[in-house]
C-alpha cells in the first residue's frame, strides 16, 4: 500500500522524473505533470492526493498561482514549493501566500523524500482528528455540547435543522443547561459562520446602559458619551447576536427589538439617522415568557417574532445517562488545565453524583468535577474528594439514596388505584430511609414541599412546612 498519493509540476522533464522517481522509490504513488494547468486539472478530480510539490517558476502558470489555486480548492491540500532561486525573498512570499514548506534547487533527494513525509504525516493525522471529531460529535455531542441520550440527539439534530435557515431562535432551558452553547452551534452550522458571534446576557447590563449596549451611541447624547459607540447589533452585522435571559428587557427596549426585527435597521442612542443591519437574532431564556406575556411584562407580538422556531435542552436530571460522559469530557479538561492524571472515578462517586438534583446543571457538574479534580492524590476519584458542601461529602453527610424499588402486592382481579401507588411508594421511601424526609423526595426525584404537601393530604398532621436546610 502506497505511504501517500503526490502531485507533482515540473516543466522541465528531467527534473520531473527524477522527483517521481525519488519518491516512488520510498514507496508513494507520484502523479507528474509538465503542464501545470493540466495537473491543476487532475487535482481538481482526484481527492486523494496528500501533497503538491510545485516548481517555482513554470511557463504559463507559475508556482505561486498553483498555490493560490490549490489552496482555494482545499486550505487543507499541503503545498511544498521548489524554488531554483533559493532567495529568502521567494521563501517569504511563497509562505504569505500559504506554502507549507519550501526546498532550493538543485533538489536534495533526502530532504525532498524528509519534507515530503513530514507534510504527508501531518496531512493524515489533521484528516483523522477531523474523523475523530465527526464520530464522536455523531455519537457523544455536537460542537462542545456532550450527550448520547436521546433528549439529547433530537436537540442536536433540531440543532442542525435549524442552523441552516435564517430564522430566528428561541432557545429554553434552566441557568447551566447550555443554552450559549446551542446558540453557537447554530452560528457555526449556518451560513453566517464566517461572522460574528456576540453574546449579551441582558441581566448583567444595568438597564440604563443596555440600549447603548444593543443599538449603540452617539458622542454626547449622554454623559460620559465622550465618543461614538457602536452597539452590538452594528457589531454583529453579518452575523448572530445572542440575546441570553431576553425575558430581563423592559417593556421599551421590547419595542425597539421588535422594531429592528421588522426593518433591519438600527438607530443609536442620540443619533437621527437608522443605520441597515444584517443579523441573525437568537434568544434565550429560563423564565417562561408565555406567562409574562399574560402578566403583561412581555410583549406577545415580539414574543412569537422571536419564537419562529423553539428550542429546548433538558436539564441534568433528566439525561443522567449521560452524566458518564460528561464526567469524563470534564476529567479530560481538567487533567490538561491543572496538570492531573485522574483516569478513574468510583461507584460511589458516580451514584451520588446520579442521585443529586443539579439545580445548576451541566454548570455545576463542571465546577464539581474540577474541585474533585484539584484536589485529588492519584488517579481515581472517590467520594472523599466530594465538595463538602456536595450531597455524600466530607461532612459526615450521608450518601445520596439510590431511587427506592416499590412492590405493591397484586390484588385478585383488581387494578391498584394510581393515588394508592404513590402513597404506597412515599412511605416505602420513607421506611427505606429511615424516616428522612430530604433523603426520601430526592431518591423519589421530586421536591421537598411535593413530598410534605403529599404527606399532608395523607392525613399527616405533624408535618410542618419545609424548611431545605433544618429538615431531616
Amino acid at each position: 500500500m502506497a505511504q501517500g498519493k503526490i502531485l507533482i509540476l515540473e516543466d522541465e522533464k528531467e527534473n520531473l522524473q527524477s522527483l517521481m522517481r525519488a519518491l516512488e522509490k520510498v514507496g508513494y504513488e507520484v502523479k507528474g505533470f509538465q503542464d501545470p494547468a493540466q495537473g491543476l486539472d487532475y487535482l481538481r478530480g482526484d481527492e486523494s492526493v496528500d501533497i503538491v510539490v510545485t516548481d517555482l517558476k513554470m511557463p504559463g502558470i507559475d508556482g505561486i498561482e498553483v498555490l493560490r489555486q490549490v489552496k482555494k480548492n482545499d486550505p487543507s491540500m499541503a503545498v511544498l514549493l521548489v524554488t531554483a532561486f533559493g532567495s529568502v525573498e521567494s521563501a517569504v512570499q511563497a509562505m504569505k501566500v500559504g506554502a507549507d514548506d519550501y526546498l532550493s534547487k538543485p533538489v536534495d533527494i533526502y530532504e525532498l523524500r524528509s519534507r515530503v513525509k513530514s507534510l504527508v504525516d501531518k496531512r493524515k493525522l489533521s484528516i483523522e482528528n477531523d474523523e475523530l471529531k465527526a464520530r464522536l460529535d455523531e455519537r457523544f455531542g455536537f460542537e462542545n455540547i456532550v450527550g448520547n441520550s436521546q433528549a439529547m440527539r433530537s436537540l442536536f439534530q433540531q440543532t442542525r435543522m435549524v442552523a441552516a435557515t435564517r430564522a430566528t431562535v428561541l432557545i429554553r432551558g434552566e441557568s447551566g443547561t447550555g443554552k450559549e452553547l446551542i446558540a453557537n452551534a447554530i452560528h457555526h452550522h449556518s451560513d453566517r459562520k464566517r461572522g460574528r458571534f456576540l453574546p449579551l446576557n441582558c441581566a448583567a447590563i444595568p438597564p440604563n446602559l443596555i440600549e447603548s449596549e444593543l443599538f449603540g451611541h452617539e458622542k454626547g447624547s449622554f454623559t460620559g458619551a465622550d465618543k461614538a459607540h457602536p452597539g452590538k447589533f452594528e457589531l454583529a452585522h453579518g452575523g448572530t447576536l445572542f440575546l441570553d435571559e431576553i425575558g430581563e428587557l423592559s417593556l421599551d427596549l421590547q419595542a425597539k427589538l421588535l422594531r429592528v426585527l421588522e426593518e433591519h435597521a438600527i438607530t443609536r442612542v442620540g443619533g437621527a439617522h437608522p443605520i441597515s443591519v444584517d443579523v441573525r437574532i437568537i434568544t434565550a431564556t429560563n423564565r417562561d415568557l408565555l406567562a409574562l406575556v399574560r402578566e403583561g411584562r412581555f410583549r406577545e407580538d415580539l414574543y412569537y417574532r422571536l419564537k419562529v422556531v423553539e428550542l429546548s435542552i433538558p436539564p441534568l436530571r433528566d439525561r443522567l445517562e449521560d452524566l458518564p460522559l460528561l464526567v469524563q469530557a470534564f476529567l479530560n479538561q481538567f487533567n490538561k488545565e491543572h496538570g492531573k492524571q485522574v483516569k478513574r472515578v468510583s461507584d460511589g462517586v458516580i451514584k451520588a453524583l446520579a442521585a443529586h438534583r443539579w439545580p445548576g446543571n451541566v454548570r455545576e457538574l463542571k465546577n464539581v468535577i474540577e474541585r474533585m479534580v484539584i484536589f485529588s492524590d492519584g488517579d481515581l476519584l472517590e467520594e472523599r474528594h466530594l465538595p463538602s458542601d456536595f450531597g455524600g461529602g466530607d461532612k459526615g453527610q450521608p450518601a445520596a439514596p439510590s431511587p427506592v424499588a416499590v412492590e405493591l402486592q397484586p390484588r385478585q382481579g383488581a387494578v391498584v388505584p394510581l393515588d394508592e401507588m404513590e402513597r404506597e411508594a412515599i412511605m416505602s421511601a420513607l421506611r427505606q430511609m429511615g424516616g428522612n424526609k430530604t433523603q426520601a423526595a430526592r431518591a423519589l426525584g421530586i421536591g421537598l414541599r411535593t413530598l410534605h404537601r403529599k404527606l399532608k393530604d395523607y392525613g399527616y398532621k405533624d408535618v410542618q412546612e419545609p424548611n431545605e436546610r433544618s429538615l431531616t
